[in-house]
């Protein structure tokens, strides 16, 4: 038998989404066009990968096992079409966060004669791409789910640890620290049930339940101007829960900036590379991204009274020997 790598590729996007309308819409293809390749890679290989019905979209057990074997598939097909570019590497960012801009930074000064090829993408997606072959490097949260479906070949280190801040509304009082129970909190996040839930949503959701809080989700807006704006135009008092990142810029607009009274709430950002043999470019991008987080003290807690926290579960959590 011989497997049509475009129906493989399709099956892969559907297992990622667990939804044919966002797989189709990731794929440029007709929902009811997806589902008949899909069907006709079952048919080809004689068992069915997933299992459907008026409502879901499931891996079954042989779905699983061949979904490794598709990823990997893939990527050797990806290496085959696109041998390594010792004089380029490419990564991505996540909107306009401050952490892989400033190792982008720092790498393009250390190494000048190395292109960077830089994309824009989410945690998840981010992974799915570096497994793929489609990026180098990966700068992004390890989620708990993203180690379950993706059990080896790749490898994360921590990279920066980033305060989350409370963001007020201008002309607001200026404090060192503003209390959980002060309401209402926000958050730009999208909720589980709107299709967007990813990984930063996991980490959402694990704030709420351990810190005993509810959020007011805002959606994803992206960029730090289309935030501010929705800011903005919000009607009221409210507490913003917010990137250090975003933070200092809602600053500099005249937003009050606060830390949390209670504890001290930390985004982990995490570098990630395939596995095997690094090309001589990528390893020297390593090195870099490590050396910014030294220099700027990215893994260190500071001085801070209140707790410092990670969702329980987090893979970086565990790492540090967090409990």
């Amino acid at each position: 038998m011989e497997l049509d790598l475009r129906l493989v590729r399709y099956f892969v996007a559907v297992a990622d989404e667990l939804h044919f309308g966002r797989a189709a819409a990731k794929l440029h293809v007709s929902q009811p066009a997806l589902s008949r390749q899909v069907r006709k890679l079952e048919d080809d290989l004689g068992f069915r990968l997933l299992v459907r019905d008026s409502r879901h979209v499931a891996l079954s057990p042989r779905g699983e096992a061949f979904l490794a074997d598709a990823r990997e598939l893939l990527a050797l097909a990806e290496r085959m079409r696109q041998p390594p570019d010792a004089t380029a590497v490419r990564i991505a960012h996540i909107f306009e966060l401050s952490t892989s801009r400033a190792v982008a930074d720092a790498y393009s000064l250390a190494c000048p004669d190395v292109r960077l090829i830089e994309h824009a993408m989410d945690s998840a997606v981010q992974l799915n791409a570096l497994l793929d072959n489609r990026l180098d490097v990966a700068i992004l949260r390890v989620s708990p789910q993203m180690l379950a479906d993706h059990p080896k070949g790749w490898s994360h280190t921590l990279l920066r640890l980033e305060p989350m801040r409370l963001v007020g509304r201008p002309g607001g009082t200026l404090r060192p620290t503003v209390p959980l129970s002060e309401r209402p909190l926000e958050i730009f996040a999208d909720r589980p049930e709107s299709g967007l839930y990813n990984a930063h949503g996991n980490w959402v959701s694990a704030f709420e339940k351990e810190a005993g809080v509810s959020l007011r989700w805002l959606g994803t807006p992206g960029a730090f101007s289309h935030c501010l704006t929705v800011l903005q135009r919000e009607p009221g008092p409210g507490l913003l829960l917010e990137f250090d990142s975003y933070a200092v810029r809602y600053a500099g607009e005249g937003f009050p900036v606060h830390d949390v009274a209670e504890l001290r709430p930390y985004y982990p950002w995490s570098i990630a590379w395939r596995d095997g043999q690094l090309a001589e470019a990528i390893s020297r991008f390593l090195e870099v991204a490590h050396g910014v987080a030294e220099r700027e003290g990215w893994r260190e807690l500071g001085e801070v009274t209140a707790r410092h926290w990670l969702p329980k579960d987090d893979p970086v959590a565990q790492e540090l020997g967090w409990r």
